[in-house]
C-alpha cells in the first residue's frame, strides 16, 4: 500500500490542495498512510481563498511545521510519495538547495534521497530566472514540477471544475487511478 504526504504551503491556490484531499480521500482504497503539513502561512491562504477553516478538520493527521519526529521525515517511514500543493517559489528554494530548515523541506529532501516521487505543484506566474533554475535544479534530483496550468478541453463549468483539471493530473502523476476526463475518449 501506498503512504503520501500532502504538503500546502501559502502560495495561492488552496483549492488545489483542498481538492486533491478530497479526491484522495475518495480513493481510500489505494493508499494506506495519508498525512498532512501545513506551512506558516497555509492556514491563512486557505481561510483568505476558500472562506472557511475546513484545514483544522480534515479527517487526516496534521503535523506541525518543526515535527521532524513526523514518520515521513526519516527514509524509514517509507512514505513513497510527497505532493506539495500548491508549492510557494520560497519552499521550492529551499528544496532546489537542500535547505531542510522545517519539516516540509526535511520530506522533500528524504523523497529526493530516496528516490521517490516528489510532486511539487508550482503556483506563481510569472518565473524568474531563480524559479526556473530552482525547476530545474528538483528535476535533476528526480523531482516533477507540476505548473498549476489548467485545461480547457473538458469544458470545465465551475470553479472547481477548473481546478479539477490541474489535481486530476497531480493524482496521474502520483500513480494513482482515478475516473476523470481522458483527452479522445470523453
Amino acid at each position: 500500500m501506498r503512504k503520501v504526504v500532502i504538503a500546502v504551503t501559502g502560495a495561492s491556490g488552496s483549492i488545489y490542495a483542498q481538492l486533491l484531499i478530497n479526491k484522495l480521500k475518495s480513493i481510500k482504497s489505494q493508499w494506506d498512510h495519508l498525512a498532512l503539513v501545513f506551512s506558516d502561512n497555509a492556514r491563512s491562504v486557505w481561510e483568505t481563498e476558500l472562506g472557511n477553516s475546513n484545514h483544522s478538520s480534515l479527517d487526516l493527521p496534521v503535523y506541525e511545521k518543526y515535527d521532524f519526529s513526523a514518520p515521513f521525515a526519516s527514509g524509514s517511514g517509507q512514505f513513497d510519495t510527497m505532493i506539495i500543493i500548491p508549492c510557494s517559489m520560497g519552499t521550492m528554494g529551499r528544496i532546489a538547495n537542500g535547505i531542510s530548515s522545517d519539516l516540509i523541506t526535511r520530506a522533500a529532501d528524504v523523497i529526493l534521497k530516496e528516490k521517490r516521487k516528489l510532486i511539487c505543484v508550482a503556483r506563481e506566474t510569472p518565473y524568474n530566472l531563480m524559479h526556473i533554475k530552482n525547476m530545474e535544479s528538483i528535476t535533476l534530483a528526480g523531482g516533477i514540477i507540476c505548473p498549476a496550468t489548467p485545461s480547457f478541453y473538458s469544458q470545465p463549468k465551475t470553479i472547481e471544475d477548473v481546478a479539477s483539471t490541474v489535481v486530476d493530473r497531480v493524482i496521474d502523476l502520483a500513480g494513482f487511478k482515478l475516473d476523470s476526463y481522458r483527452w479522445g475518449t470523453n
